[in-house]
């Protein structure tokens, strides 16, 4: 099983933050617009059981992502299952179809530019987002996706990878909550 550890933290500048990731030495890629197209449960409120079902477009690439309830009070810490499907635009618009057939209906879309950086850190690869998103604003996310038995020890290198990068106070809402409850 899957588990992504990830921290989200709002940031006033992302060019800060790039320049600090380039002193680590990481470069990050072309930004990219990713439109996430969020689903709800014909039968149970995911609000409440702090779940999301998700078709995600990203250039010529399309998933369906479940996420699973947060694991802990403090990181975005959860089991996560990401498919890729069929080439655009057929597969997400086919997919879409059938999750609206069985009673799954859009809830919300989040939009965003993304730029993203593999740095090296406690001897892993951490993922880093640079993420301006429309409403919202500027996010950098750091993201490593484990084994349950390894969790404790990605939480601490990400923790750790945040105090170097000089960020501070995350938060655990999802996009689609900061959308949804009228932050930005």
């Amino acid at each position: 099983m899957r588990i992504e550890v990830e921290l989200k933290f709002p940031v006033p500048d992302l060019a800060e933050v790039e320049s600090r990731l380039a002193a680590l030495g990481a470069s990050l890629s072309p930004p990219a617009v990713e439109i996430d197209v969020y689903y709800r449960h014909p039968a149970r409120d995911f609000a409440a059981t702090d779940e999301a079902l998700r078709i995600r477009r990203s250039g010529g690439a399309s998933y369906i992502t479940y996420k699973g309830p947060k694991l802990d009070a403090t990181t975005k810490t959860r089991r996560e299952i990401d498919l890729p499907l069929p080439g655009e635009p057929a597969g997400p618009e086919a997919f879409a179809d059938l999750l609206e057939a069985i009673g799954f209906s859009p809830l919300a879309e989040v939009r965003k530019q993304r730029r993203k950086a593999k740095v090296p850190w406690q001897g892993r690869q951490v993922e880093v987002s640079l993420d301006y998103v429309t409403q919202l604003g500027a996010f950098v996310e750091l993201e490593l996706v484990t084994q349950p038995e390894d969790v404790e020890a990605a939480k601490e290198c990400i923790l750790a990878l945040a105090d170097r990068l000089g960020l501070a106070g995350s938060e655990r809402r999802s996009y689609l909550e900061l959308l949804l409850s009228g932050a930005g």
